[in-house]
């Protein structure tokens, strides 16, 4: 095994330990401990490339829109530690909209600053084709 492999085996776990608590903080609305697990300069690039800089504008963000889901749920399927030290998330959302449940599923990209914590987001949903267009 390589010592580039085996240094990113090594840094796996922490990685899924700064996701894990970031995930835990954001379905229990705790800000606080969202903070700790964010960069300074976090960057989070939406699904429609809407970014949002820094730590305390990403908590605002975050703040202001997951407490007005009804009914939110974020379920996570899989945490993978990349070798180039980046984290790939698949995950979905879900919320109550109109009278029924919503589930969205997505792909997050993780990266991190030299002490661990998330320096930047980059958000993928996956969405089903609208009705009115066939998929050949």
């Amino acid at each position: 095994m390589s010592k580039f492999r085996a240094a990113t085996r090594r840094r796996a776990k922490p990685i899924r330990e700064v996701l894990e608590r970031y995930f835990a903080a954001l379905r229990g609305h705790d800000w606080d401990a969202l903070a700790d697990t964010l960069a300074d300069d976090v960057h989070r690039t939406g699904p429609f490339l809407d970014e949002v800089r820094g730590k305390r504008a990403y908590i605002e963000f975050l703040a202001g829109v997951i407490p007005t889901l009804a009914n939110y749920a974020l379920d996570v399927a899989r945490i993978r530690a990349l070798e180039d030290g980046t984290a790939l998330v698949e995950l979905s959302e879900s919320m109550d909209r109109d009278g029924h449940r919503e589930t969205h599923p997505e792909a997050l990209l993780f990266e991190f600053d030299p002490d661990g914590r998330i320096a930047r987001v980059d958000i993928f949903i996956k969405r089903p084709p609208r009705p009115d267009r066939s998929i050949d």
